[in-house]
């Protein structure tokens, strides 16, 4: 469900670029993200930080788009966003005792402080690729495979991210202790 939740604003701005055209898909992800946003209130009552952060970034790159009708705005939206991440995940370095990956992933598996800091490295560093890689589309390429590449590419490139650093992390999981307990039965 929360995949679900997360990801269709971008399938309906897919769906409404390739029916209408850039304008059109841009209104539709900014309603979408409303709607995603207070679904998301409506079903938790809280908010989700990241669909807050999105909302606000596609309320402003949309409506500039759709304002000024510059597509470059909404095309640079994935840049900005991962550029962001990209800086929250380094500053975490120096805000408190835990990177944002240790705090995002630390309640589900136990590893050493400098596998941590590598996995904060790699994600930023990650970021700051997607960001580029969107640009380098941008400035290469039409709209339509822009479109193409904003849904399937970073999508793609950020799966393929995740494996790699399942199976970096995986040789460096710790098992948490076992209760006594729980071996007695």
């Amino acid at each position: 469900m929360k995949l679900l939740l997360d990801f269709f604003p971008i399938v309906f701005f897919f769906i409404a670029f390739k029916m209408y055209d850039i304008y059109v898909a841009t209104a539709v992800l900014i309603i979408a993200s409303l709607l995603q946003t207070s679904v998301h209130w409506l079903i938790h009552r809280r908010f989700e930080k990241m669909h807050v952060i999105t909302l606000v970034l596609v309320c402003v790159f949309g409506g500039l788009t759709l304002m000024l009708q510059d597509e470059m705005f909404i095309k640079w939206k994935p840049t900005v966003i991962n550029w962001l991440f990209a800086i929250a995940f380094i500053g975490s370095q120096f805000i408190g005792k835990k990177s944002l990956i240790q705090r995002m992933m630390g309640d589900h598996m136990v590893l050493p402080a400098n596998i941590w800091l590598h996995l904060n490295i790699a994600w930023t560093l990650f970021f700051i690729a997607l960001g580029f890689a969107n640009l380098y589309v941008v400035y290469n390429f039409d709209t339509e495979t822009w479109v193409n590449f904003k849904l399937f590419g970073l999508l793609g490139l950020t799966f393929v991210f995740v494996i790699a650093q399942s199976l970096y992390v995986a040789r460096f999981i710790k098992e948490p202790p076992q209760d006594k307990d729980s071996d007695t039965q």
